[in-house]
């Protein structure tokens, strides 16, 4: 076991982690035997590759690390393998008698015989592979060989660092387990407050300030830096941030605007709940936790210059209301809505006694805005077109048919029968806009929708 003072060093340089330390300090320690195969797991960011770097450093084990992620083949990490573990032992031994190994190695059978003659001599060995589960061309029968050059050299112990093994996926049984767990509140907001964030973002150092400013500065630093974490985390980083990393992102992008109001000289350093209460538009979004290339506001820009897109010419507007018309009225109600002679004796009868009440119904009809649009033929929509405009037409039947291929074009009617002629009168169309659209289409020509549409 470690010296007492040295696992408190490492507590306090890996914090959180105090179990796992002590797990790997005792299974990997110079002076007692290590099990032939060690596997470290857990999700991404949790401290895995940094404290078995730092375990091994301080308990002065020879050891050598190969990281999966700079490996392009397998042939490629085997071969980083010996050259790692040659340039370890010349690190240690100074002697140089390890130069002349040579570094090719086309298979695991390679390798073995590679470390043997690397190794011979020598107390242990720690071999680690930082995210094995990961390498790209990796062979199936990669990884059980691996955990099996511990029992092969008697002198060496392979350290598999993975992020979910699966059950059984080195074939081999007895092999001990550390779980690094993700890290909770408590423990997320003790690692980020260790790095408090200037709230004044100046160029002087601490010779250029008095010794009294400076550390007030770093008091107030970290004072705002721990609440403003913590703010975060219950608004965003408990739900979105799926670790540590992205928590701390997302704490850094929120920092300079939570603090810009101090710099502008509107709130003090201490002013914490106003902060809050005048930033509280940067906790709502999710702003922070999108990964951009482009800022913010040069991704709006182009938004702002955008027109209305309910702005088309009057009888395209026109033409378009006719089309979504006759994709939510029934065509049985053409003559009762669209005829001149059917609104007078409509208006006639609104005039005299109330109709008799009819028996309710005992199945509930749906609102027909609220289902999808149907088929119509281009004649139909025609006939509604001239009933719905106003005044005469100029230009003709020929402009018409130009408006007509123009909201075709826009895609805001579209073919649902092929035809020979896209223009042909038999051709069926539907309107391809939702009431949102069609109503902010109606309000720009001041077109009543709601009287010309079926209950």
């Amino acid at each position: 076991m470690l010296p007492e003072d040295l696992l408190i060093f490492l507590d306090d340089q890996i914090p959180c982690r105090k179990s796992q330390i002590r797990q790997i300090a005792s299974l990997l320690g110079p002076d007692i035997p290590s099990p032939p195969t060690l596997v470290l797991h857990g999700l991404e960011a949790t401290g895995k590759s940094l404290t078995t770097e730092a375990v091994l450093a301080a308990v002065l084990t020879s050891h050598a690390i190969v990281r999966s992620r700079e490996c392009i083949t397998a042939r490629h990490l085997l071969e980083r393998t010996v050259l790692a573990c040659r340039d370890a032992l010349n690190e240690k031994d100074r002697s140089g008698a390890h130069k002349n190994v040579d570094g090719r190695c086309e298979s695991v059978t390679v390798l073995v015989v590679q470390l043997q003659q690397l190794l011979q001599g020598q107390k242990k060995f720690v071999l680690v592979f930082d995210g094995i589960d990961r390498q790209r061309e990796a062979p199936p029968t990669l990884l059980p060989a691996l955990a099996r050059l511990g029992e092969i050299i008697p002198n060496l112990t392979i350290v598999l660092i993975v992020t979910a093994p699966r059950p059984r996926f080195l074939h081999l049984a007895g092999v001990p387990h550390i779980y690094f767990p993700p890290y909770d509140r408590s423990e997320s907001l003790t690692i980020l407050s260790r790095m408090p964030q200037p709230i004044f973002s100046t160029t002087s150092t601490e010779e250029d300030l008095p010794e009294e400013i400076f550390l007030e500065r770093q008091e107030d630093d970290a004072w705002l830096w721990s609440r403003f974490c913590g703010a975060v985390w219950e608004s965003l980083g408990k739900g979105a941030a799926r670790d540590i990393m992205s928590f701390a992102s997302a704490c850094g992008r929120l920092w300079e605007p939570f603090v810009q109001p101090i710099r502008d000289g509107l709130y003090g350093t201490r002013d914490f709940s106003k902060l809050i209460v005048r930033n509280r538009a940067l906790f709502q979004g999710e702003t922070a936790l999108v990964e951009r290339l482009v800022p913010v506001a040069t991704a709006d820009a182009p938004k702002k210059t955008l027109g209305n897109p309910h702005t088309l010419p009057y009888y395209t507007s026109h033409l378009l209301l006719a089309a979504y018309l006759a994709s939510h009225n029934p065509s049985r109600l053409d003559s009762t809505f669209f005829m001149k002679a059917a609104s007078l004796k409509r208006r006639k009868r609104r005039t005299g006694p109330a109709a008799p009440k009819t028996r309710p119904s005992k199945h509930r009809k749906i609102q027909r805005k609220l289902l999808g649009p149907q088929a119509f033929i281009l004649e139909r929509m025609l006939a509604i077109f001239h009933a719905i405009v106003p005044d005469e037409i100029p230009g003709g039947t020929g402009d018409v048919m130009a408006q007509m291929a123009m909201l075709a074009s826009r895609r805001l009617l579209v073919k649902t029968a092929a035809a020979a002629d896209v223009l042909e009168q038999g051709t069926k169309w539907r309107v391809n806009v939702g009431w949102e659209y069609i109503v902010g289409v109606a309000r720009g020509v001041r077109f009543e929708l709601e009287g010309w549409l079926v209950e």
